[in-house]
């Protein structure tokens, strides 16, 4: 597979606006998490809402996008100068050789929600002004971004519940290795919704406090929302030894339940030693594994059987879910610009809520930071259906 440069990214989540805030967060080993207070929810649990997000004014000219998950997109857009390096990629490429791939769960259905209160109580029909697609819609973030950023080139939106904004980087690498495109933004946006928080706790998988991944008294998630960027292009002859190549890219799909990974880990297994292949590792290689982890018993037994099962009991792993939360389809993407963090910060991020480690989970988990030079960081996003994705990152020198 050919190597990718990260030539710039960015993520905002409930743990900092952009990645000086995001890094001194996870340097703190700070959570953003917070008892459930959005909208009108009434749950016993903790979320993870992104500061601000209520402020954002869209451009008047795009105003039929203009909901929860775009406002999102906006904000996460003007942090860390990604607009600036998306500017500078036009006047390399032009606009019809950047694609833009972005990975979501449920878009902006929070606007059908809103739009439902509203509804003719004769006749059922939504208002006049509710505009679906240009916030419900799947799509909706990527058009958005695309007319946002003048581009022109291919744009798609990946919908594959929580492994979401990590396939897009799989998608783009493929049309980039094609020669149909020089660059592409990827990412993931995924904002606070009733729909999710209801349906996650009828499934019994919300906790009501702040999740614990791989604690022994672990009993669910907590939803988060976040958007994460990156630009993706070939690299160049002049690359520093702090840039980030994305070497690896594995997936699968092993549908074994509709909500439930498989018990040893199969899909998540071939996933992570489809990403060695493609990046031409060993499992040694790996200095750092941030884990899918999202708090749940089965979820983090699962994962564990597949990561042991691959690189053994001594690769030092964590969740930064505890910290940021589960957010859904942006967490493939706030967890790569995550593990980009830490490569170039020497850093591996402890388990934020997590006390007591289950001995029954035999990944080498860790709840303290470690500093220590890093080469290469694995990042697992696994979600329903069985769509699994590894990711594999490494410095440039």
């Amino acid at each position: 597979m050919i190597r990718l440069l990260l030539k710039s990214f960015t993520a905002s989540s409930c743990i900092g606006l952009g990645n000086d805030e995001t890094l001194e967060s996870l340097l703190a080993r700070r959570s953003g998490l917070k008892i459930c207070a959005f909208e009108t929810v009434a749950i016993d649990t903790h979320i993870g809402e992104v500061r601000g997000v209520d402020a954002v004014r869209l451009p008047a000219a795009l105003s039929r996008f203009d909901c929860r998950n775009n406002r999102l997109a906006e904000l996460a857009l003007r942090q860390d100068h990604i607009e600036d390096a998306l500017r500078q990629a036009v006047l390399r490429w032009g606009p019809r050789r950047i694609g833009v791939f972005i990975g979501t769960s449920t878009a902006g259905i929070l606007q059908t929600e809103l739009a439902y209160r509203d509804r003719d109580l004769v006749t059922g029909a939504l208002p006049p002004s509710f505009e679906y697609s240009g916030t419900h819609n799947s799509f909706s973030v990527a058009d958005y971004l695309r007319r946002r950023l003048h581009l022109e080139g291919p744009a798609t939106a990946v919908s594959c519940a929580c492994a979401s904004s990590a396939k897009v980087f799989g998608s783009a690498r493929r049309m980039i290795e094609a020669g149909l495109i020089d660059a592409a933004l990827v990412g993931g946006v995924d904002s606070l919704c009733l729909t999710t928080l209801y349906g996650f706790q009828s499934l019994q998988l919300s906790s009501p406090a702040p999740c614990r991944p791989f604690d022994v008294a672990r009993d669910g998630i907590s939803i988060g929302e976040a958007a994460a960027f990156a630009l993706l292009e070939r690299p160049g002859d002049d690359l520093d030894d702090d840039d980030v190549l994305l070497l690896g890219v594995g997936e699968s799909s092993d549908a074994y339940h509709m909500s439930a990974p498989h018990p040893e880990g199969h899909g998540a297994r071939r996933a992570m030693q489809a990403a060695l292949a493609a990046a031409e590792l060993d499992a040694g290689a790996i200095d750092y594994i941030n884990l899918h982890g999202t708090g749940t018993p089965s979820n983090d037994r699962s994962e564990s059987c597949a990561v042991t099962s691959v690189f053994g009991p001594t690769t030092p792993s964590s969740s930064t879910k505890g910290a940021t939360g589960h957010t859904l389809g942006a967490a493939g993407a706030l967890e790569a610009v995550i593990s980009a963090l830490a490569l170039q910060n020497s850093l591996m991020p402890g388990g934020v809520h997590t006390t007591q480690i289950d001995p029954a989970l035999t990944t080498f988990y860790i709840r303290e930071n470690r500093r220590g030079p890093l080469s290469h960081v694995l990042s697992n996003s696994f979600g329903f259906g069985g769509t699994n994705c590894s990711l594999i990152f490494g410095r440039a020198g």
